[in-house]
């Protein structure tokens, strides 16, 4: 991982051996962790919302967040104004959502993918630069 982007981080139950993976590859970067801290059962939006109000405020330049499907965790952080989380479970898909829709959060589904290919999909979602020009104006007409 090359780009030393600031990154926001956060998991449910379902993404907590996930997120501690992830982070031990994250070491020499600047990184907040938002919990959760354990295995224990909680609630996905107790997690999703602080790291999509860190890069909504611009605290962070992007966030990764992990649940069982990544469905709850996308929704959630879509709710925040400039957010675009987006659920990946191949490295194409992180490759496009960054290049053409320039997505800010990284939504992994743990329950469908291995630990060694969430790693793949982080480093290319983190490493793949928007593309801007004709996806510029798409992306600028997302907000409501």
């Amino acid at each position: 991982m090359t780009d030393q982007k600031t990154i926001a981080i956060g998991a449910d139950h379902a993404g907590f051996e996930y997120k501690e993976f992830l982070l031990d590859l994250f070491q020499d970067r600047e990184i907040k962790d938002y919990g959760t801290y354990s295995a224990d059962s909680v609630d996905y939006p107790d997690f999703a919302h602080p790291v999509a109000e860190a890069v909504e405020k611009g605290d962070k330049d992007m966030g990764i967040l992990i649940c069982g499907s990544a469905n709850g965790v996308a929704m959630t952080a879509n709710k925040h104004e400039g957010v675009r989380a987006a659920i990946c479970w191949n490295e194409e898909l992180a490759e496009l959502a960054r290049s053409h829709n320039n997505a800010n959060v990284l939504c992994i589904p743990a329950r469908f993918v291995s630990q060694e290919l969430a790693k793949k999909i982080t480093d290319k979602f983190i490493n793949t630069p928007f593309e801007g020009g004709r996806h510029a104006n798409r992306v600028d007409k997302i907000s409501c």
